[in-house]
């Protein structure tokens, strides 16, 4: 899951090497901060939230399959 997002997200942003992904997984539940470059935001984000909604959109399809929820949060 960590690795999916990080891939997803390094192919969005510019500065690839400031890509941060921490995952915390409970019993029931996974979350997941995303920390990248303050110039970077505004891509991951994308208009009106697209791009952010995308990305827990289809991470939550991938959590399905393995019985879990997962929660998405972009950290600056």
């Amino acid at each position: 899951m960590k690795t999916l997002v990080e891939y997803i997200v390094k192919c969005i942003v510019d500065k690839k090497d400031e890509v941060e992904v921490k995952s915390v997984e409970g019993d029931k539940s996974i979350v997941l901060e995303i920390k990248v470059a303050q110039e970077d935001m505004g891509k991951v984000i994308g208009k009106e939230g697209r791009t952010i909604k995308a990305i827990r959109t289809l991470l939550g399809a991938a959590a399905t399959k393995i019985g879990k929820k997962v929660m998405v949060e972009l950290l600056q």
